[in-house]
C-alpha cells in the first residue's frame, strides 16, 4: 500500500488522480554587490510553497476543509541529504507516520542502512566500505491552502483539480 498525500487529514486518493506534486522555496532573501564587487546573499526566513494536482475518476473531496485556517499537509515528496559523515541535520519536520530512512553508496550501489533521529538529527548506522550516506524523509508541512480549482470532463468521466499552497 501506498502512503498518500494528506491535507488537513483528508488522504488524497489514487480514485482522484495520481497526484502531481511540486515544492519550492520561498523567502526573503535578497542579493547585494558589495563596493569590491562581490556578491552577497542575505536570507531573513524561508518557507517552502507548491501545487498538488490530479485527475482522476472522482473529485479529491477537500470541499469540506477550513481554507481561512492553517492545515497540516504531509508530503510525499522525498527530501534527502547525502555526505560522507554519519550525522545529519534534517531541514524540516518527518511526517510522524513514514519513519526516515538511511542508505549508503558501497561499489557504485545504494543499500539500506538503519538510522535514528532525535530532534531533527538523523544518526546513520555505519556500513563497511561506504563512500556516501544519505537520509531522507517526507516532510510535514502546516500550510494555507487555496481551495482547489477543480473541472469535470463528461466525455471522459474524468475529474481535473489543482490547489497551491504556502507553509505559514
Amino acid at each position: 500500500m501506498t502512503t498518500p498525500i494528506m491535507l488537513g487529514g483528508i488522504p488524497l486518493e489514487l480514485h482522484s488522480g495520481a497526484p502531481v506534486l511540486s515544492e519550492e522555496p520561498i523567502g526573503g532573501e535578497a542579493s547585494a554587490r558589495l563596493s569590491d564587487g562581490a556578491l552577497v546573499s542575505m536570507t531573513h526566513w524561508e518557507r517552502m510553497s507548491g501545487s498538488i494536482s490530479g485527475n482522476g475518476w472522482m473529485p479529491p473531496g477537500l470541499h469540506g476543509l477550513d481554507y481561512s485556517q492553517p492545515m497540516e499537509l504531509r508530503s510525499t515528496k522525498v527530501q534527502s541529504i547525502a555526505g560522507a559523515g554519519l550525522v545529519h541535520s534534517l531541514r524540516g519536520t518527518p511526517r510522524p507516520d513514514v519513519a526516515p530512512w538511511a542508505q549508503a553508496l558501497v561499489d557504485g550501489r545504494w543499500i539500506d542502512t538503519a538510522c535514528s533521529v532525535v530532534d531533527g538529527v538523523a544518526s546513520v548506522t555505519a556500513v563497511t566500505g561506504s563512500e556516501l550516506y544519505r537520509v531522507c524523509w517526507m516532510p510535514i508541512y502546516s500550510v494555507k491552502a487555496r481551495r482547489p480549482s477543480e473541472t469535470q470532463d463528461s466525455g471522459t468521466a474524468s475529474h481535473s483539480w489543482s490547489i497551491t499552497w504556502e507553509e505559514t
